[in-house]
């Protein structure tokens, strides 16, 4: 009799093997990591004995489930800000939040409630991709689970790194501490398209290659995204990533919603993997992924739940049944993606889409020893039938729930029996998130009140402040702007004409300031838009100080350019009312006795004021440079002839108001 370390028996075995066995009254012999044999319970007891042997009757024996895409530190942030499109949600909140807290107490803490909850789900292996990704890694490892983890990289800081040379230089040093680690591959995890370059992601790409190392990325999650990259590079994400070369490395890449046939062929030729994320695509309404086109394709597609904030869970029981269900509702036919495939796509293949199909994702002799046994006696499971074998993987799929899971055993270990955690304990960890709750939303809380900490926010790298000095006087003779260009103290610099569509942001207070969106089309001598630009402008009502009564000193808090539609900052502003203006603008540069002013003649269309206005502008830095120009602008009033009584004090939303 051969000794083994532990027996699984009396179950029914579900192999998930290239057969699709399934064994009644099924037995698994464990030896150190790895699977020592699988057969019926009389065989195995005929040749192994163990002091381990464990009675599963009633119960599954299967692999354990592979998550193929994750983010898990952001357990932390389960619930931040729910219910809100991916961009708002990312950009306007999730980014803004990790900036202030990401460290790596921060993703250590993450990581241990992931694993927790993932080991009660009976996942034995996932795909992470984050920052701090060696602490995410070691607490993997003391966890006990298999973990295929990316070091994120952007074209912006993070919260590991100022720069992308940095979270290089990370990613590198990570990949050579724990490559060849029995638990943990270290990866890549260049973010997405938009948020990198091509020239990273070629050197991402020669990283991957020179260790041999999987790449993880988001890829078409959004049709944004797609719409964006045929914008800009006149392709869709696809083809631009394969020019990078991205595509010569092992990559995974995740979601995969809006990629057409073509790009589907260009993966498989690359032998690209997908993890398919259901739960988190319908939640942030990015859309239904082609998945039966993908296999269809010959694509290796596994199943994923996203990160706990955009999910919120980890539950792959959850996601089998809607990748199923889903699959039959896109294609209007309850054949497509049975219940065996999903199962399919959680385990072997799911394994497959981690590059770690030789090692794991199947009950077979020489396998590791990552499997999970799942009660299948719960009244929510019952009536058992038998005339089609495969009922087995309908049960599992369609009725299972994760609370069926009752032991979980990673490369030989034991991870929870008898639904106990042994790797990890569960009491110490709920105060200690409860703690990381109350900072998170003491923050966003001040933030929210405060509505240039919102803007700071989102405002990137490009965000300024500016002072003007200004004049705005009705034009009762537009005539006159020529008059002042000819004048012998003026060179004209530069002649731009403007549609500019303005949306204002109101709030409650007055006093806090309101936000304008501004859209400028450059229109050419036909009237033809030939370029278009977006601005945020943050402005208090009140002015500095005026000069003579004719020209004020304002002072923009903040201004940045737009990145984002007007939807955006609509949805994550929340103002209590808008506004809008319209209006034609032709607008001078010039020299006036060597100072650079702006000359703005302006049309307001909509809504319609009665008269023409004149502006004259010049940004400033100091109380003496604001004199300096205030008198030089009052001069030019005088050249305009401009009367007193024609001097406007009000913008122009204000002065539709009166």
């Amino acid at each position: 009799m051969e000794r083994v370390d532990t027996i699984l028996t009396g179950a029914t075995v579900v192999t998930m093997n290239q057969q699709f066995d399934i064994i009644h009254d099924g037995a698994v012999a464990i030896r150190g990591a790895q699977i020592v044999a699988v057969g019926t319970s009389a065989a195995i007891a005929a040749q192994y004995e163990s002091p381990n042997t464990v009675n599963c009757a009633g119960h599954f024996i299967m692999p354990g489930l592979v998550n193929a895409h994750t983010h898990v530190p952001m357990t932390l942030l389960r619930g931040l800000a729910d219910d809100l499109r991916l961009d708002v949600w990312l950009l306007g909140y999730v980014m803004p939040t990790e900036r202030e807290f990401v460290t790596p107490e921060f993703c250590r803490l993450g990581t241990r409630i992931a694993c927790a909850e993932m080991i009660r789900s009976g996942i034995t292996a996932f795909a992470d991709m984050y920052y701090f990704e060696s602490e995410v890694a070691e607490t993997t490892a003391q966890a006990g689970l298999r973990g295929v983890l990316g070091q994120s990289i952007l074209k912006f800081p993070t919260p590991d790194a100022e720069s992308y040379d940095n979270s290089l230089k990370y990613a590198e040093e990570y990949i050579q501490r724990w490559k060849g680690h029995p638990l943990i591959t270290p990866a890549v995890a260049p973010h997405a398209p938009y948020s990198t370059t091509q020239d990273i992601l070629r050197d991402c790409t020669a990283l991957a290659r020179r260790y041999d190392v999987p790449i993880l990325i988001h890829i078409a999650e959004t049709k944004l995204e797609q719409e964006d990259s045929l914008e800009a590079y006149d392709e869709t994400v696809v083809p631009w990533v394969q020019e990078a070369g991205l595509l010569e490395a092992k990559v995974l890449a995740a979601h995969c919603v809006h990629v057409d046939r073509a790009e589907m062929h260009i993966m498989h030729e690359h032998e690209t993997t997908v993890a398919h994320c259901p739960t988190s695509n319908l939640k942030l309404a990015s859309g239904i992924a082609p998945v039966t086109e993908m296999l269809e394709h010959g694509l290796t597609v596994g199943i994923g739940t996203d990160g706990p904030a955009s999910n919120n869970d980890l539950d792959m029981f959850e996601e089998m049944r809607l990748a199923a269900i889903l699959a039959k509702t896109a294609a209007n036919d309850p054949t497509a993606l049975p219940a065996r495939t999903a199962l399919l796509m959680a385990t072997r293949q799911g394994a497959e889409a981690l590059f770690l199909g030789d090692a794991t994702g199947s009950l077979e002799a020489g396998k590791l020893a990552d499997v999970i046994v799942v009660d299948a006696g719960p009244l929510h499971n019952i009536p058992h039938f038998k005339r089609d074998p495969n009922a087995i993987y309908s049960r599992i799929v369609y009725a299972s729930k994760s609370t069926d899971v009752r032991h979980v055993i990673c490369n030989g270990q034991w991870l929870m029996r008898d639904r106990a955690l042994l790797t990890l304990n569960e009491a110490e960890l709920v105060p200690l998130a409860d703690a990381y709750a109350l900072k998170v939303d003491a923050f966003l809380a001040t933030r929210e009140r405060d509505i240039l900490s919102k803007l700071l926010a989102i405002g990137g790298l490009a965000q300024a402040e500016s002072f003007e000095v200004q004049a705005k006087a009705i034009a009762r003779d537009e005539s006159a702007v020529q008059r002042l260009l000819a004048h012998a103290d003026v060179q004209v610099l530069k002649e731009v004409h403007y549609r500019q569509y303005d949306t204002y942001f109101l709030f409650d207070d007055p006093a806090k300031g309101r936000v304008r969106y501004r859209e400028d089309d450059l229109m050419d001598e036909k009237g033809t838009v030939t370029s278009v630009r977006s601005r945020l402008t943050y402005t208090m009502p009140t002015k500095e100080r005026d000069f003579n009564s004719a020209v004020l000193l304002s002072h923009s808090r903040f201004i940045s350019d737009a990145d984002r539609p007007l939807r955006f900052y609509r949805e994550y502003f929340q103002a209590q009312s808008e506004r809008e203006l319209q209006k034609d603008r032709r607008r001078w540069h010039i020299h006036y006795q060597g100072v650079l002013f702006y000359i703005n003649l302006d049309r307001v269309v909509q809504p319609s004021l009665p008269h023409s206005f004149i502006e004259i502008k010049s940004r400033t830095w100091s109380a003496a440079d604001a004199e300096n120009k205030a008198q030089r602008i009052q001069e030019m009033l005088a050249i305009l002839g401009i009367s007193t009584t024609d001097i406007v004090q009000d913008e122009y939303l204000e002065m539709h108001k009166a």
